[in-house]
């Protein structure tokens, strides 16, 4: 089976909002559903979904491809905060401060969906259940950057790479892909700079990887090759 392409649309039930467009949908009247999700967009590679500054006005879900999200550091360095694909929601950190706190580009031909929060306060007091469904979303977006905290602390560099291509491997599962192959749609620069690990390790890693019959790597086409194998080294388990 060929690598997921790159702009590859998921179903509503394998997005990140999903919960929400339900608790709407499956009540009332789907105009209303169509009054929270306002607008259906696609951006290019290298647009800005927002920018550091700018007013915050909505929450976006992925419907397919993926956004890059980063910061200018008090050292004037660019870091890299996150990558975000088919599923994900991203502008939620913005909600306390009324703008948002980084830049979100995309990466190669995104589609999302917007949600106006304005929007999103007026239904939530007609619908309860609303507010609980954002919630949920807002606690696994702290789960989530729990686990990046984990994965820069201790871990070696293997480790680092090895965990990092099992959650976009799980985060396509978890979007209806069957496949072992995915492409990158970031660059090994952007992957170190995430990762905290200079460019040069991550090629060396990659190099590993492939050499250990782990993965498959024909520059930015990954095939897992042996998935316990990988999750060896992402446990630290893995003594070659």
């Amino acid at each position: 089976m060929p690598p997921r392409s790159a702009y590859t649309p998921i179903a509503c039930t394998n997005c990140g909002i999903y919960q929400l467009c339900y608790s709407v949908g499956g009540d009332t009247d789907l105009s209303v559903l169509d009054t929270l999700v306002k607008n259906r967009k696609t951006i290019k590679r290298g647009d800005f979904l927002y920018r550091t500054g700018d007013q915050f006005r909505a929450i976006y879900a992925i419907r397919g491809g993926s956004v890059k999200t980063s910061l200018l550091a008090n050292d004037g360095r660019v870091q890299v905060t996150g990558f975000h694909v088919a599923g994900k929601v991203l502008g939620l950190d913005a909600i306390v401060t009324s703008q948002y706190n980084c830049e979100a580009t995309a990466l190669e031909t995104t589609g999302v969906c917007e949600i106006h929060f304005s929007r999103f306060e007026e239904l939530s007091k007609k619908i309860p259940d609303l507010q609980y469904k954002m919630l949920k979303i807002m606690s696994q977006e702290i789960l989530d950057n729990r686990e990046l905290m984990m994965l820069l602390g201790k871990m070696s560099g293997e480790e680092r790479l090895a965990t990092y291509l099992l959650s976009m491997f799980n985060g396509l599962k978890k979007c209806g892909a069957s496949s072992m192959q995915f492409s990158l749609s970031m660059s090994r620069s952007d992957i170190g700079n995430y990762l905290g690990l200079t460019v040069e390790t991550v090629s060396r890693v990659f190099s590993r990887f492939q050499k250990m019959g782990v993965l498959g790597v024909d520059n930015k086409e990954i095939s897992i090759v042996d998935v316990e194998a990988l999750r060896a080294v992402a446990d630290g388990s893995e003594n070659a």
